[in-house]
């Protein structure tokens, strides 16, 4: 068993089909991952708990999704000397605006590192980059991924230029 590097976390089960984006993304990459439910306003000594060990019990990043309120990320940022990255979680009530700014508008000293809204598969490749910084292993899967990528992006521009837009709109709907 590989010892876990990153530590998934939510503020509610509501979180989990877009941070579910997030151990999807690491187990691509072969990243050993943990996935919890903690609030920093519900369950905020838990929150804290967490956060506190997670260096201590081998963790290198921690990915924090929430929606509204979003202070889970930050919570967990004050209080370890990983990095935390933040995923904040669309709401119905203002779009996600309002997660996105309670994780970016952090006070001088505590950052945490912001994807987009809804945004746990680039966290999960965040997370990735920074672990691979001392592991080629890693940066091999990495660039990998880039080159897939890449050889979407070309299949995708080929099928343009052979259908034209109607004929790849078209398409696009079946």
């Amino acid at each position: 068993m590989h010892p876990v590097h990153i530590g998934i976390v939510m503020g509610s089960d509501s979180d989990l089909p877009i941070m579910a984006r997030a151990a999807a993304m690491l187990d691509y990459f072969q990243v050993p991952y943990e996935v919890r439910i903690l609030s920093a306003h519900r369950s905020p000594d838990a929150a804290l708990d967490y956060a506190r060990k997670a260096a201590g019990r081998g963790l290198k990043v921690l990915i924090a999704g929430a929606g509204g309120a979003a202070h889970l990320a930050g919570v967990l940022a004050a209080v370890t000397t990983l990095p935390v990255i933040g995923v904040p979680i669309h709401t119905a009530a203002l779009g996600g605006v309002d997660s996105l700014y309670a994780m970016v508008q952090m006070p001088r000293g505590i950052p945490v590192a912001t994807v987009a809204i809804d945004g746990a598969a680039n966290a999960a490749i965040l997370a990735t980059q920074i672990l691979a910084v001392h592991d080629s292993a890693l940066q091999e899967r990495l660039a990998t991924y880039k080159e897939e990528l890449a050889r979407e992006v070309a299949a995708k521009d080929a099928r343009l230029a052979q259908l034209g837009i109607k004929g790849y709109l078209g398409e696009e709907k079946k």
